[in-house]
């Protein structure tokens, strides 16, 4: 290829219309219902996340308003105590779990291919998937209401309440097993987030050139990555306590209710930042064009960003200030939790810098741009309030916390999206807005908002506990909380009429002419509504704004076409974005909705008790699982595919950097965190819990010898990874293969046998570690063999040769990686026996 990205020729004009008609045959959905659930396309998938999500935030309104009628007088008789409390938990879990990060997550997949000009997110099953994925535990969680058994212990489950004595039945594990089921949707958009802007940028777009949102974006689908996982552990370990009687969290066995806190704040304070970031992005990118200028300290913006991402894992802490722990910790966390205020305050200020150097066109989306400021900045100072250690413990769970989260929340969530929605609606919908409903609708949820919640603040410093349903022996709230329901009816109705605004736009609005706002961003170059491929062609280096909407059309731009009639995209490199190499992704498929349903048939069965049937659950998972690898490879060595005049780029099946690889590698930073989250539980139980040292196991020699010889097979089987890769041909490669497949399924045999000898884990916590660490190193070894019969498999079936590697290179890290972790375990056991 050629050495000067810059130096890129046009590809020659052609007919935009039959341009247009043959992308989109290639690229649209499938007519009807079964093509409904068989798309892929990040433009459907996006928007069918947004409106789910939506659909879940109201839902969570009418929640709220349940509450607020509630407290609305001193014996409110509206609702029962039992059922207050399961509303007030479905109604956080929904608002945070349901409809925040979903929301962010639609927004990334439906914007990001089209601002960094892109046809598509680097995986389409893989969104597809974590949309059912979403919609199935939400399903679920949703359900748990109308049948009475919702969870009643908070959005945040904190034990011993949320165990098994305190909560029988299955309240709290629909909130397990739900949330763990959404958390998957989560995981899966943080993946493919991360490599479409590494991986899926224009031509020459370094990541310094970047738009702003792309940074917003990579910084919080990498918050996404690491803050997650340890809620998925602690979910995990919660449910295994409550089904089988580990007792990880358990004091009198050596558990500590304290390791439940530290997991789930781990992911509960970088949430915030998770939830800000994106809403940061839609301003940075909003108020630079209704100003009329650039923005303002790109830089400085890019480092508050990178600054953020980094403070956000040292905050968790500042959750916990009245739990007893030591005085130098509660220092170091004051200080941090007062330190993050820095860099949003940067951005802060840049915005209003781009302001005040621009022109200001106040129009809709710039209200709501208002009220994020108004509402945000406020929020921000009764959070650096709260990171004062005097002042949180006086506060600590009152009605303050709360209106502190929603003004956070709310003010640096909700207003930006509602900002984003009435500014990309005509992309949307092709249309132009009903004049007057937005700006009435606006108005009413701003003044709604704040007499709700800034009335909070006052009754919280007045002492009102969260969580109460009554309050008869304190007349001094009763008015205030009168204020506040009738404040929260007005925000109601503000969002009702929002969305009658938007309903009426896409209903009668006229239509919308290209790029009404005048943005100079890539997401306005292309007609109205979007089109299902985004661009006929690719843009080059150096043509990165709005201003390349007719030479892309007319296919002047990279890899014009469909001419293969295929799904093709660009990989460029991840910091220059120079061409790397053309991937060829899957079209329409119903598979990634039959594997949603294969996982949540193991979620139901577990949360149904059917313990012993689950295992007929993980091989219909994985069953599915193996056909996803059907389009992952080729049988045929191609010719480079002509991209523009004088470059020429090989197909995906022949590189070793592609996409599935980059994906593999962030999977596995995400997998990773969860481990080094369980050896944090380790460390914390055995300094911390009560009730240790634990009784002597009595292991010995021969469990190690045991582990040893798993170790000693695993070792083998990455030497034979390697070697599958190195001699692709059959038979050599075929050899390789099939000595992995031998030695995992042997590793996965000792690891039973290691099984065999360890104690009962419900003895106490160390050996419901033990089984747990075991039980890690198993998931690993299934999903290691699993990449091994695939390798075998392309061998087989002509999917490898000197050019193409097949799945050598991502079961290549898989077993490094279970090896690793492996070897770690092995030694912590070690460890443990000595001391």
């Amino acid at each position: 290829m050629t050495e000067d990205p810059h130096a890129i020729a046009p590809n020659p004009p052609q007919r935009a219309l039959p341009l247009h008609r043959q992308m989109d045959r290639i690229w649209s959905d499938l007519p009807g219902w079964r093509g409904s659930v068989a798309s892929v396309n990040h433009g459907t998938i996006g928007l069918r996340f947004m409106a789910t999500s939506f659909l879940f935030f109201s839902i969570g309104g009418v929640l709220a308003m349940l509450i607020r009628a509630q407290l609305a007088t001193r014996d409110g008789a509206f609702l029962d105590t039992q059922l207050y409390n399961q509303i007030f938990t479905m109604h956080g879990s929904i608002m945070m779990f349901l409809f925040a990060i979903p929301m962010l997550e639609g927004l990334a997949m439906w914007l990001l291919p089209k601002i960094l000009g892109a046809r598509d997110m680097a995986f389409p099953r893989l969104g597809a998937l974590g949309y059912w994925c979403y919609l199935f535990g939400g399903i679920i969680i949703l359900s748990s209401l109308l049948f009475g058994v919702a969870p009643d212990g908070g959005w945040f489950m904190y034990v011993p309440l949320s165990g098994k004595t305190y909560t029988p039945g299955i309240s709290a594990d629909v909130w397990l097993l739900g949330v763990t089921f959404v958390e998957i949707s989560a995981m899966a958009a943080a993946v493919e987030i991360i490599v479409t802007i590494l991986r899926l940028r224009a031509a020459g777009m370094a990541l310094t050139r970047m738009p702003l949102m792309g940074w917003y974006m990579l910084g919080t689908a990498a918050m996404m990555l690491v803050g997650f996982p340890p809620l998925i552990l602690g979910s995990i370990l919660l449910e295994l306590e409550r089904a089988f009687d580990w007792p990880f969290f358990d004091v009198l066995r050596g558990g500590d209710p304290m390791l439940w806190q530290h997991l789930f704040w781990l992911f509960g304070h970088p949430e915030v930042y998770i939830i800000f970031l994106p809403a940061a992005g839609v301003l940075s990118t909003i108020i630079p064009v209704f100003a009329r200028t650039r923005i303002l300290g790109y830089g400085a913006i890019v480092a508050a960003i990178v600054g953020l991402v980094f403070l956000s894992f040292g905050l968790w802490v500042h959750h916990m200030f009245t739990v007893g722990i030591p005085h130098m910790a509660l220092a170091f966390f004051s200080a941090a939790s007062a330190l993050v205020a820095v860099p949003t305050s940067v951005q802060i200020f840049a915005w209003i810098g781009t302001m005040w150097a621009g022109r200001v066109d106040l129009r809709l989306p710039m209200l709501h741009v208002i009220g994020f400021f108004a509402t945000f900045v406020m929020g921000g100072l009764t959070g650096v309030m709260l990171a004062m250690v005097p002042f949180n413990w006086q506060a600590h769970d009152t009605h303050f916390v709360v209106a502190h989260l929603h003004y956070v929340l709310v003010g640096g969530f909700v207003f930006p999206m509602l900002a984003g929605i009435t500014y990309w609606m005509p992309m949307i919908s092709g249309r132009f807005r009903v004049r007057a409903l937005g700006e009435a609708a606006f108005w009413l949820i701003f003044l709604g908002f704040h007499g709700t919640f800034f009335i909070m603040h006052l009754t919280g410093l007045l002492g009102m506990p969260r969580r109460v349903d009554r309050y008869p022996d304190n007349p001094e709230w009763e008015w205030l909380n009168l204020v506040s329901s009738i404040g929260g009816m007005v925000m109601s109705v503000g969002f009702a009429l929002f969305v009658l605004d938007i309903a009426m736009q896409w209903l009668f609005g006229r239509r919308s002419h290209r790029n009404p706002w005048k943005a100079q961003t890539m997401d306005w170059a292309m007609a109205l509504p979007a089109p299902s491929y985004n661009f006929a062609s690719l843009a080059g280096p150096g043509r990165h704004d709005a201003s390349v909407t007719l030479p892309l059309a007319r296919g002047e731009g990279l890899l014009p076409g469909a001419p293969r009639d295929r799904r093709e995209v660009l990989v460029t490199e991840p910091g220059t974005g120079r061409p790397d190499h053309v991937a060829v992704l899957p079209g329409n498929t119903r598979l990634p909705i039959w594997t949603a349903a294969a996982i949540g048939s193991f979620f139901l069965l577990m949360l149904a008790g059917l313990y012993w049937a689950t295992p007929l659950a993980i091989l219909l998972i994985l069953w599915a699982a193996w056909q996803w690898g059907g389009f992952m490879g080729s049988r045929r060595d191609a010719e480079p595919l002509a991209v523009a005049p004088g470059l020429a780029l090989h197909e995906h099946w022949q590189m070793r950097n592609t996409l599935a690889y980059s994906g593999t590698v962030t999977l596995l930073v995400a997998d990773a965190t969860l481990y080094a989250s369980l050896l944090f539980g380790v460390a914390f139980l055995t300094v911390i819990a009560p009730n240790w040292p634990p009784p002597d196991s009595g292991l010995g020699w021969p469990v190690l010898l045991t582990g040893a010889a798993a170790l000693l097979m695993m070792g083998l089987g990455l030497v034979a990874s390697l070697l599958a890769e190195a001699q692709r041909a059959a038979p050599p490669g075929r050899l390789a293969a099939l000595a992995g497949v031998a030695a995992a399924g042997l590793a996965l045999l000792l690891l039973a046998g290691v099984a065999w000898q360890f104690d009962d884990p419900t003895r106490h916590a160390r050996d419901a570690l033990r089984a747990a660490l075991l039980g890690y190193a198993g998931f690993h070894g299934v999903v290691t063999l699993m990449l091994a019969l695939r390798s075998l498999a392309d061998v087989r079936q002509g999917r490898t040769s000197a050019m193409r590697r097949g799945a050598a290179p991502v079961w290549q890290l898989f077993q490094a990686f279970w090896l690793g972790t492996s070897a770690l375990s092995l030694g912590v056991v070690a460890l443990q026996e000595i001391g």
